[in-house]
């Protein structure tokens, strides 16, 4: 029997997340085992914003995470993770909210990310006038052109960020989500070229404060390559549960497909068409047609979706009843599970437990 079906799927009402447990547990070790040390890994947790889930990586020794949201960042605060980053540049009310973290959970080391002179300062500022300091990263952009300063113009940033006494300048960020080359060689040559320019500042920081300042790159994509550079942290996110749209951009990582969207036929309104209750809130609807694929119907072709309706075209739909479960490979994972304010968890082929998608909600009590 294929590895997907559950047996007692009659239980689950659809349209339902579920995250098959072992198979998060060897995505983790799949991980763990491409590079040296664990003091290499930062893991990204805006793909399962889950409790549990974090809570397996630190099981594995894993105690460095990247976040996005504040709700992210509590959510590993309440596990006490020793050191979360806020991979998001805190400005206005968000900025206080990271100080309320800060005094909330001593527990946890915070820092975050920052690329402007006017932001940093506000941040400083606050963090002076209660008596603290707070570690920050410069975010490069190396030709993703989605945040960050040219690594070139960053040093001048640094040095006048000397100055700043709420914050402490310890290292550089630099995501390169832009860099998807399907061809392995390819996509290492276009990361090793983005990677020079970050290594190339990183010594003038050094010769600068007098100390190697740490340097959290890449995401999934560029994990591999990372993977083997020294001094380096790797923050991958999609690996824990990977997705449709990975797994076809890039063959040659390892990792398995962790977590299903289940749903149902619910209608056959003619000879070639079945219609699922798989709609616009049940998957992310941000890319253009597949946004799923059904690993027990490959062939069906999605021709129209709707808030709570996906219509698919096959041969034959006599082959078909109302009430068929079929199991979707999400094309993109991450706002998928965003989607959904519980995941069911499969061990053993049967759903026995369920974890709430706790940092879906913009903030849990911060």
């Amino acid at each position: 029997m294929s590895w997907f079906v559950i047996d007692n799927v009659d239980t689950l009402d659809s349209p339902a997340l579920v995250i098959y447990k072992e198979r998060v547990a060897e995505n983790i070790r799949l991980l763990i085992s491409m590079v040296k040390s664990v003091d290499q890994l930062r893991p990204h947790v805006k793909t399962n914003k889950i409790a549990e889930v974090c809570k397996m990586m630190m099981d594995q020794g894993i105690y460095k995470f990247k976040c996005a949201t504040i709700a992210e960042a509590e959510m590993l605060a309440m596990l006490h993770a020793p050191d979360v980053l806020l991979a998001y540049q805190p400005i206005g009310p968000k900025a206080k909210r990271l100080l309320r973290l800060v005094e909330t959970y001593p527990d946890t080391h915070f820092s975050c990310i920052t690329d402007d002179i006017t932001s940093a300062n506000n941040l400083s500022e606050l963090f002076a006038n209660n008596n603290r300091v707070i570690d920050v990263y410069i975010d490069l952009n190396t030709g993703m052109n989605r945040t960050g300063i040219r690594p070139l113009h960053a040093l001048q940033l640094i040095e006048i960020f000397q100055s700043f006494s709420g914050i402490k300048v310890v290292g550089l960020h630099a995501y390169d989500g832009h860099i998807r080359d399907a061809d392995y060689a390819i996509r290492k040559e276009h990361c090793d070229e983005a990677f020079q320019l970050v290594s190339t500042l990183a010594d003038a920081i050094k010769r600068l404060i007098k100390q190697q300042p740490k340097i959290v790159i890449g995401g999934t994509p560029t994990f591999p390559i990372h993977a083997h550079r020294e001094g380096v942290e790797c923050s991958p996110g999609t690996f824990i549960f990977w997705d449709w749209g990975y797994q076809n951009i890039m063959p040659d990582e390892p990792f398995i497909f962790a977590a299903l969207v289940v749903t149902r036929i619910i209608s056959i309104p003619d000879a070639d068409t079945v219609c699922t209750d798989l709609g616009h809130k049940s998957v992310a609807a941000e890319n253009p047609f597949p946004r799923v694929h059904f690993l027990n119907l490959p062939g069906a072709e999605p021709i129209g979706q709707s808030e709570e309706h996906l219509m698919l075209r096959v041969p034959d739909t006599s082959l078909f009843a109302v009430g068929d479960v079929l199991y979707g490979v999400p094309f993109h994972i991450c706002p998928t599970v965003a989607l959904y304010d519980t995941a069911k968890i499969v061990e053993d082929k049967n759903i026995v437990d369920s974890w709430r998608v706790i940092a879906r909600d913009r903030a849990i009590t911060i």
